[in-house]
C-alpha cells in the first residue's frame, strides 16, 4: 500500500503513539471505494497503536481540490455540506474505533476553525509564509496551467483552487498545534498538498511534521479506481446496492484482485498468499475475487447483505430455487434482473389468463413468445420455468406465487430471463 513518506516518518512512528490524520472532502453524502483505500491507512495506523483523526473538510469542500481534476468543481452550499458530513461520519464509524481509550479515533471539521478566520487575517498570518514559486511548483498546479504535449492550452486555475493547498496546509498546522498531530496521510496525488502542510509547520512554528502517502489505486488502464460503468461505487447502499457492490469486486480481473485484496482487507499475509496460490491453480473458480468481495461487503454492509448478494448472484447462473428467490428483497431482485427485459401486465389480465401458454404469449404481449404454439413447443421440450419451477404442461393453470406479491421470473432456455411485473 505504501507509496512514499518523508525522511524521519518511521522513527516518529517507532517513538510512541503518534496522531495522524487524513482529510475527506464532503462533496457527496457518501464516500466511495476510492476513499476506502485511504480509510484503510487510518485503520492500519490505529491497529498499530496510533491515534487516527478523520478531517471532514466543511471549509475546503466549499472550494474544491485541483489535484487530479481537469476542471473546477461546482461549489456546494452549507446545508448540503452539513448533510454530506453527517453521512461520511456514519460511514467512518464502521471502520475506526471511536471508543478505545487513548488512541480512539476522532472526527474534526475544518469549518470549525475557518468560519471565524477573516480573509485579511489569513493572508497576514498564513499566506506570507509560502512563496508563489513554491506553490506553483506543485504537480497539481502545474498540470492545470501548462499546455499538454500536443500544445493544447491548459484549462487554467482559479485563485480559489490555487489557494486550496494553503488552506489544507493550515489544517495540518492547526491540528499540529491543537491536537498534537504529527502525521498527515492520503493517496499519492495528495503529496503536494500534504508537504505544503509540513513546510508551513516548519516556517510558522519551527516544528517538524511528517507525510506518508499510499499508492493511488488505479484500474488496469491507469484511471482512478472506484468507478463502474454506472459511475462511482459508493459505500452507501442507497447509491450502490449491496448486490451491485458485491458484483463489482467479483468482476475484477485476476491481476486487480491479487493487488487489491492486500489493500482492502485485513486478511493476514499468509492467508492472502494461500488464496493467491489456490486461485492460480483454478482461476475459473475466482477464489481471490470471492474472498475479497466477501470481506469488503461484510465490513461495508453486513453479513446478511453479503449472503443475500451471494444468493442473488447464484440465480443468474442457474442455481437457487423458489425459496432463494422469495428470500430476495425487492431492491435486490430488481438489481439482479436490471439488464433483462421487464414486462408489465395488469392484474386483471394476469388473473384472467386461462393457461400458462396464454400468459407467456398473448398476456405478456408477445415479448416472451410471439405465439401460443411457440410457447407450447418449448414447454413440451422442458425449456421454460417460472420462479425456478419448471413448467410441466402447456395447459397448466396460472396460480404462481408472485415474488414480493408482484413479480414473476420467467426463464426461457438456459440464458433468457424476463421479469414480469403484475400491477
Amino acid at each position: 500500500m505504501l507509496h512514499d513518506f518523508m525522511p524521519g516518518t518511521e522513527e516518529q512512528l517507532a517513538s510512541g503513539m503518534t496522531t495522524g490524520y487524513i482529510g475527506f472532502d464532503p462533496t457527496a453524502s457518501s464516500l466511495h471505494i476510492g476513499n476506502l483505500a485511504t480509510i484503510m491507512l487510518l485503520v492500519h495506523l490505529q491497529r498499530a497503536g496510533h491515534k487516527p483523526i478523520a478531517l471532514v473538510g466543511g471549509a475546503t469542500g466549499m472550494i474544491g481540490d485541483p489535484s487530479g481534476k481537469s476542471a473546477e468543481r461546482n461549489l456546494l452550499d452549507e446545508a448540503t455540506l452539513q448533510a454530506n458530513q453527517a453521512g461520511i461520519r456514519k460511514q467512518l464509524e464502521k471502520f475506526l474505533d471511536f471508543n478505545c481509550g487513548e488512541n480512539a479515533a476522532e472526527i474534526v471539521n475544518n469549518y470549525d476553525w475557518f468560519k471565524e478566520f477573516s480573509f485579511l487575517g489569513f493572508l497576514r498570518e498564513v499566506g506570507k509564509h509560502l512563496t508563489v514559486n513554491y506553490m506553483m511548483a506543485k504537480d497539481s498546479v502545474k498540470k492545470r496551467i501548462s499546455a499538454d504535449e500536443e500544445g493544447n492550452r491548459a484549462e487554467g486555475l482559479s485563485f480559489t483552487e490555487f489557494s486550496y493547498q494553503l488552506i489544507q496546509g493550515y489544517d495540518f498546522y492547526h491540528l499540529y498545534k491543537n491536537k498534537n498531530v504529527r502525521l498527515q496521510m492520503g493517496a499519492s496525488d495528495q503529496w503536494g498538498n500534504i508537504t505544503t502542510g509540513t513546510e508551513l509547520i516548519r516556517r510558522m512554528d519551527d516544528g517538524k511534521a511528517f507525510a506518508l502517502v499510499g499508492k493511488l489505486v488505479t484500474k488496469a488502464d491507469g484511471t482512478k479506481f472506484g468507478k463502474s460503468e454506472g459511475g462511482n461505487v459508493w459505500l452507501d447502499p442507497a447509491y450502490t446496492s449491496p448486490y451491485k457492490f458485491y458484483q463489482f469486486w467479483l468482476n475484477l480481473s485476476d491481476e486487480e484482485a491479487e493487488k487489491l485484496i492486500k489493500v482492502y482487507t485485513l486478511l493476514p499475509q499468509d492467508e492472502i498468499e494461500r488464496l493467491t496460490e489456490e486461485h492460480k491453480q483454478a482461476p475459473h473458480l475466482r477464489v481471490l475475487q470471492k474472498a475479497l468481495a466477501k470481506d469488503v461487503t461484510i465490513r461495508v454492509h453486513s453479513e446478511e447483505d453479503y449472503k443475500s448478494a451471494v444468493d442473488a448472484s447464484e440465480i443468474l447462473f442457474g442455481k437457487g430455487d423458489l425459496e432463494t428467490l422469495k428470500g430476495l428483497k425487492e431492491d435486490v431482485l430488481l438489481s439482479v434482473f436490471e439488464g433483462v427485459p421487464q414486462i408489465e401486465v395488469s392484474r386483471n389480465n394476469y388473473e384472467g389468463a386461462a393457461t400458462v401458454s396464454d400468459l407467456l404469449s398473448d398476456v405478456t404481449g408477445g415479448h416472451i413468445f410471439e405465439s401460443k404454439g411457440e410457447a407450447k413447443r418449448m414447454i413440451k421440450n422442458g425449456g421454460v420455468s417460472i420462479n425456478r419451477q419448471k413448467i410441466q404442461g402447456t395447459e397448466e393453470p396460472v396460480n404462481y406465487e408472485l415474488l414480493q406479491e408482484k413479480y414473476l421470473v420467467v426463464q426461457k432456455g438456459k440464458k433468457n430471463y424476463f421479469l414480469v411485473s403484475v400491477n
